[in-house]
Formats: C-alpha cells, sequence, structure tokens
C-alpha cells in the first residue's frame, strides 16, 4: 500500500473507531433506535469509502505492477483477485 494511502486509511480507521465507541455508549445510554440506527449507517459508509480507497490503491499499485512486468501468469491472478474481491464487495 502507498505511504500517502495508508496513512489516510488510518486517519480514517481511528475516526470510525471513536465513532463505533460513541455508538456503544448510545446504546448503553438507552438512546432513541433510530439516531443509533444513523450512526451505524454513517460507520458503514465510512468503511466503504476506506474500502474504496485501499481498493483503487492496490489497482494503481499491484495490478498496475502486474500489468507493467509483462508476466501473463502474474496478470491473470491479480485480476482474478480482484474479481474475486469484487464479488465479496458487492454481496
Amino acid at each position: 500500500m502507498q505511504t500517502d494511502t495508508r496513512t489516510a486509511c488510518l486517519k480514517r480507521l481511528n475516526r470510525i473507531e471513536g465513532q463505533v465507541r460513541g455508538i456503544a455508549r448510545m446504546v448503553e445510554d438507552n438512546r432513541y433506535c433510530i439516531d443509533i440506527v444513523t450512526q451505524l449507517t454513517a460507520v458503514r459508509a465510512a468503511l466503504r469509502k476506506v474500502e474504496e480507497e485501499v481498493l483503487r490503491d492496490h489497482v494503481a499499485h499491484c495490478v498496475e505492477h502486474a500489468i507493467a512486468s509483462g508476466d501473463a501468469e502474474e496478470q491473470r491472478r491479480k485480476v482474478a483477485e480482484l474479481i474475486e474481491v469484487l464479488g465479496r464487495v458487492k454481496g
């Protein structure tokens, strides 16, 4: 993973960690269900952004490297890996 991507992802994940702790407090405090669900939705959206950034970095770095290498087996492996993970992301 590229350094700038790693830094950005860690920053987002730390923020998400704080959000999750806040949701736990909301549950402990027996807050209104819709408020909790709203915060859960925000956390899922934030995690999706991290996921997109990691995938973008993977394509820009790992897949691009496989293409530039000229190694057909490595190219097939990286494309298959990407297709597999995108299938899981969609599901």
